[in-house]
């Protein structure tokens, strides 16, 4: 998985996601106020509140070097019209190998947030990418963190309706 991969979003995902950015820019003086009025209270080494807005600013300005990110590479638009095969945007029914029951997993960016009682798989993910491209009744294989391999079967494709 790479940075530079666009990342499938809906239009109201990206309006969400960028009013959060918009927010946590113009919140950056609410920040630095808290920061210098916590180092005037005295000896930095004792003072917990100015270490607190430090760690606070340090994790706002990571989540908003995130958002610039996923923003900057986002892929925006409907899901696709129709689901001939697995895409960005297509909710898979799948079977794993030696399981009798199946999931439903949202192919898209994890940014989509929860949609009831669907997971959403990133398509750069190992499962997502090996997911891509295929037709209902297709086996995959994708490799698992510990080196082995799992198959997956994909059941059937539904357009995603949010």
């Amino acid at each position: 998985m790479t940075d530079t991969q666009a990342t499938w979003l809906t239009q109201d995902a990206f309006d969400r996601l960028k009013t959060e950015l918009d927010e946590l820019i113009a919140n950056r003086p609410v920040i630095a106020a808290e920061i210098n009025a916590r180092r005037e209270e005295g000896d930095l080494k004792e003072n917990g509140g100015y270490h607190a807005a430090r760690e606070d600013q340090g994790q706002q300005e990571a989540r908003i070097r995130q958002l610039q990110e996923l923003l900057r590479t986002a892929q925006v638009g409907t899901a696709p019209s129709s689901a001939d095969e697995a895409a960005p945007g297509t909710v898979l029914t799948i079977k794993y190998e030696d399981d009798e029951d199946t999931e439903k997993v949202l192919l898209g960016s994890r940014e989509e947030g929860s949609h009831g009682d669907v997971q959403v798989i990133s398509p750069n993910s190992p499962l997502g990418a090996a997911l891509l491209g295929a037709k209902p009744g297709e086996a995959r294989e994708y490799q698992l963190p510990d080196g082995g391999s799992m198959k997956v079967t994909l059941v059937s494709i539904e357009v995603f309706t949010g």
